[in-house]
């Protein structure tokens, strides 16, 4: 679901501000196994991966809410920023895995820049898109053998622009100015607007090995 807004003294503009910040926390669907990845893959280990991906999700939009109650929709912009690497960084050490976002045109291009199987995955979810799947049902599994002999299982989950989304990574020249001003100074390479409803975003991505079973 996303996060509600009913905060009295909201205008319209803040209230759009932080639906669009605020991240679906929407679980995933349930497992299908049938000609997938998955079907070589323990239960726990595909609800696991998919539960990283939800805590990562609902703990941003709690922050963002949190921020733009009680200072306003400017502030969300820092606490993204700030907030999201350190989500993701407590959930990688709390599960031994690499978790992160990536973008498929990046506000930080040192921390979301996608590596060449998270481009692969990206690719997919583009190709997919376009024959009409489902945003909600886009997930890129993958395992392979790694150098050391062990196997390694990575796993993306798309994120696709919704209509709320625009506010902050639309049209440059839509985007309100107080917005506008403070993701370019905390940006200053920012490539992440200029998206349209539907398109794809970007993906959170989980590195994590797997034991042998």
């Amino acid at each position: 679901m996303l996060i509600a807004v009913a905060q009295a003294g909201f205008n319209r503009p803040f209230r759009i501000f932080l639906a669009a910040c605020a991240v679906a926390v929407t679980p995933l669907p349930a497992p299908v196994f049938a000609d997938s990845i998955q079907a070589d893959l323990p239960p726990a280990t595909v609800e696991s991966t998919r539960g990283i991906v939800n805590d990562l999700m609902g703990q941003l939009g709690q922050k963002l809410k949190a921020a733009i109650v009680s200072d306003g929709p400017v502030a969300a912009v820092s606490v993204c920023k700030e907030a999201a690497p350190a989500i993701a960084k407590s959930l990688s050490v709390q599960h031994g895995a690499q978790v992160s976002r990536v973008g498929t045109r990046v506000r930080n291009p040192e921390m979301g820049a996608p590596n060449a199987w998270q481009k692969e995955a990206l690719a997919d979810f583009d190709s997919r898109l376009a024959k009409g799947e489902k945003a909600t049902e886009l997930e890129y599994w993958k395992v392979v053998n790694t150098d050391n002999g062990k196997q390694e299982l990575r796993y993306a989950k798309a994120i696709v622009t919704q209509q709320l989304c625009v506010t902050c990574h639309g049209k440059a020249e839509d985007i309100p100015a107080p917005l506008m001003e403070k993701i370019r100074a905390e940006y200053p390479q920012d490539q992440a607007t200029g998206y349209s409803v539907g398109q794809l975003r970007g993906a959170v991505v989980v590195t994590r090995a797997l034991k042998p079973h």
